[in-house]
């Protein structure tokens, strides 16, 4: 089973007062149904959608509607599932604000559908069991989308999930308009939104592994990095203190220079803040990260210097 069918089968059990049933069926229907003067047709891949559609219809306008089972296309093995209506048709158009009282389709529905909160969260919810679809977090990357056929209803519903800072966009598809939310914590918030609590701690389990999982691999490969930076770091000042070595001996050199000279070919593997806290432990005599570059760096002036003049 999907993750989608999950989310859908879960929010399908969910008892809710009248304006709500209204706002969600009308969100289903604005989003996934067709109709004549004298019907209207729903379609869905999920059983348990089906029955809450037929049970919401049949409670709020006392009507019987008909299910019928047809097999899915070449793409989806799964059976579809048509609710049809073929009652007060015309009144359920109106009431669900598809139509307006002259028999005009509305582009959005009016405010009564969405006039609370909990009516909004409604409506999202009768979109997202007609055409909502979203990622497993275990498996992929985190992706939410509703595929809308009209630009005007694919805009509203955007409207609706920004009003609760969702961040959703619209993108023009070759059928249709799709509204999507990329965020993992956005995706987290809309299934509470649609109240999918069950889906939700799934979700966030595997979300925060996952992000405990990344956050792990980068503090990784950050210390990789630095630990190739001590050693490359080392390397070069081994090879300047081999070269000074070869050319030009030590005996003439400062003290200081004798010092760190000796520390860095005894610690080849210690950064500098390790080798300045080794030197100034074992000497008793202070010297910071800075003043030990400091003193490699003239090391390395020398050995340039002496590279040009072999030149």
């Amino acid at each position: 089973m999907s993750f989608t069918t999950t989310i859908k089968e879960e929010i399908s059990r969910i008892e809710s007062p009248k304006s709500e049933s209204i706002a969600e069926l009308s969100g289903f229907l604005r989003s996934n149904g067709s109709y004549t003067e004298d019907t209207i047709d729903l379609i869905s891949e999920n059983a348990t959608v089906v029955k809450r559609i037929y049970k919401l219809f049949k409670d709020l306008y006392d009507i019987t509607c008909e299910i019928e089972t047809r097999k899915g296309n070449n793409f989806s093995k799964n059976n579809l599932y048509l609710v049809m209506i073929d009652e007060k048709t015309n009144l359920i158009l109106k009431d669900l604000s598809v139509l307006s009282e002259e028999g005009e389709y509305l582009k959005v529905p009016k405010s009564y559908i969405v006039d609370s909160e909990e009516e909004k969260r409604a409506y999202l919810r009768g979109v997202f069991l007609a055409k909502g679809s979203v990622n497993d977090p275990k498996t992929s990357r985190y992706h939410l989308e509703m595929i809308i056929d009209e630009k005007e209803e694919a805009y509203f519903i955007q409207s609706l999930l920004n009003e609760f800072y969702l961040n959703s966009k619209v993108l023009n598809r070759e059928k249709g308009y799709m509204v999507y939310i990329k965020e993992a914590e956005k995706i987290g918030d809309f299934l509470r939104l649609i109240q999918a609590f069950n889906a939700v701690l799934y979700y966030e389990d595997i979300r925060i592994y996952r992000d405990h999982k990344n956050m792990t691999n980068r503090l990784n490969n950050c210390e990789q990095a630095n630990i190739d930076k001590i050693v490359g770091t080392a390397t070069k000042q081994l090879e300047d203190i081999e070269y000074l070595k070869e050319n030009l001996g030590v005996e003439l050199l400062d003290d200081k220079t004798k010092e760190v000279i000796e520390y860095r070919e005894k610690y080849p593997e210690a950064s500098l803040v390790e080798l300045s806290e080794i030197i100034s432990y074992e000497t008793g005599k202070t010297i910071t990260k800075s003043g030990l570059n400091h003193r490699f760096r003239k090391i390395k002036e020398l050995v340039n210097k002496m590279k040009e003049q072999d030149n």
